[in-house]
């Protein structure tokens, strides 16, 4: 395994674009929720300590993974207030945390293709606030417990790094 004895999740704040005024979504599944509020303490603890201010840090819950993908479209319609001002601005990124253990039935497939291409789908959507995925498809609860703040890091960590980098590409001129 590629990542076997590693830990993913370090980052280097002077490789992280400015996110003091960035506004991040959070959607977080019901389902497994060991691992998922693992993930979203580390998506959470990673953006305030890249300058992401906790007010403007919002936060879904949403049954399960399959769901995730609806709360995310939600979230990428709605406006938020900000707040320092009565204004509303949309999100800038929006984080997707869930959980998926193979079992003894095809369910596993199913829903992880579903939640991939769903995800996919509201990428290529016309809000352009980008969705990062962070859904742990592993075949044991073990393997999910390594990578939501075990011997892997966190990837919920990971998907915070990747929601302000994205944020910042969408926020840039070009």
């Amino acid at each position: 395994m590629a990542t076997q004895g590693k830990d993913l999740s370090h980052y280097d704040k002077n490789d992280i674009p400015d996110a003091a005024a960035m506004r991040i979504g959070i959607v977080v599944s019901e389902w497994n929720d060991d691992i998922t509020e693992n993930l979203f303490k580390g998506a959470l603890d990673t953006l305030k300590d890249c300058g992401v201010a906790t007010a403007n840090i919002h936060r879904m819950n949403v049954p399960g993974s399959f769901e995730l993908i609806y709360g995310c479209r939600t979230m990428q319609l709605r406006n938020y207030p900000v707040a320092s001002r009565r204004t509303k601005k949309p999100l800038d990124a929006i984080i997707a945390i869930g959980n998926v253990i193979r079992g003894e039935t095809a369910h596993f497939d199913f829903v992880c293709q579903g939640v991939t291409q769903g995800i996919k789908d509201l990428n290529i959507n016309k809000t352009r606030i980008p969705v990062i995925f962070c859904v742990l498809t592993d075949d044991t609860h073990a393997q999910s417990v390594a990578r939501s703040g075990g011997i892997h890091g966190n990837k919920g960590a990971e998907a915070a790094i990747a929601a302000i980098k994205m944020a910042a590409i969408k926020n840039s001129d070009h």
